[in-house]
């Protein structure tokens, strides 16, 4: 049952930033994202209130001979409706991580496979460029490093658009592919994987990096697999000393490449700080959906027999085609759902 006391706060607040913002007063800023964040929160408990509220009226009709067809005929579509409104509003209350509606950058490599690993990292990019079409978002790459095959050695993509991690988040993790590889003469299946980051977008304020605990070196970038044809000095390659994080950049602009390397340092130390937090908060923090655990293997794309698996919720999808061409939702869909389902437990218990 949900406190009467927290769904009057919550009505309360938005009704308070509503006419804050009406008046034009305080940070317009903040309170307008305060507010649209409140927004779904708010219709779903106005709908649950709405539906709990003519329930009520509906059982005390039963008592008047003249209404009480009305109401038995009204009756079992509101008792119908009320457990689905009490959960829609459970898990509009759930604490959302924040980090959900920023912007993203994504990491592919190759893992075990050689060629064929190189090229399914290729194909993995080309499913969240379609993904990320299909949703409207922009994806720009970053960094990119291609093998002679047309594969890929390493790509960072930054992913901008509306709730962006929190749907991308899912992706981290160990991505494995049964097929025959086109390199293959003898038409035997072969399995290889690859590794996908999904890491938020950091901003200065969040990760303040001291300039005493970096090295920054400038390189040159050229040849099969680098992503220019011309030789340049522009590559950038930046050192945290701290964490031996390694970043590098190699854009023809120096600036821009330095600029470019410090943003995927950022958001790799945000992580980082991210999963020490998360792992303080959960100590079972491996075991759930979205841990980010880069050496966990979350899916298996096999294709002779047209399927695609997630081994985190056991789920099985025969429309690997599609998949491929970027339609993810129902997985996304699927995991968020899983994913919600245990904080409600954990919220529970």
């Amino acid at each position: 049952m949900i406190s009467e006391d927290r769904l009057a706060r919550i009505i309360g607040r938005y009704e308070y930033l509503e006419a804050r913002l009406a008046e034009g007063g305080g940070d317009f800023a903040a309170l307008s994202r305060e507010y649209a964040e409140l927004r779904p929160v708010v219709e779903a408990v106005r709908r649950y209130i709405a539906t709990r509220d003519d329930l009520a009226e509906a059982e005390q009709m039963l008592s008047d001979p003249d209404m009480a067809p009305l109401a038995e005929e009204e009756l079992p579509r509101l008792r119908a409706a009320l457990p689905d409104l009490e959960h829609a509003v459970q898990v509009a209350l759930l604490p959302r991580d924040a980090a959900d509606a920023r912007p993203a950058m994504v990491e592919i490599r190759p893992g075990t496979g050689g060629d064929e690993a190189a090229l399914f990292a290729g194909d993995l990019l080309r499913m969240y460029q379609r993904y990320a079409e299909a949703r409207g978002w922009t994806m720009e790459i970053v960094e990119q490093q291609l093998t002679e095959l047309g594969g890929i050695k390493e790509v960072t993509a930054a992913v901008r658009g509306q709730n962006v991690f929190a749907r991308l988040k899912y992706e981290s993790g160990v991505h494995r592919v049964q097929r025959v590889p086109t390199t293959e003469s003898g038409g035997r299946i072969h399995t290889s994987a690859a590794t996908v980051a999904v890491l938020p977008e950091a901003e200065e304020v969040d990760i303040r990096i001291d300039p005493a605990d970096i090295r920054i070196d400038t390189m040159r970038a050229s040849g099969a697999g680098g992503q220019h044809v011309n030789t340049t000095d522009s590559a950038v390659r930046i050192t945290h000393e701290p964490t031996g994080i390694v970043v590098t950049s190699s854009e023809k602009s120096q600036h821009q490449n330095r600029a470019i390397a410090m943003q995927v340092l950022r958001n790799r130390l945000f992580d980082l700080e991210r999963q020490k937090a998360s792992e303080e908060r959960a100590a079972d923090r491996k075991a759930q959906v979205g841990s980010g655990d880069r050496s966990e293997r979350i899916r298996t794309y096999n294709f002779p027999q047209g399927r695609m698996t997630d081994h985190r919720i056991n789920l099985t999808l025969y429309k690997l085609e599609q998949v491929m061409q970027g339609d993810l939702d129902e997985v996304i869909d699927a995991l968020t759902a899983d994913n919600q389902a245990r904080l409600l437990a954990e919220d529970e218990a």
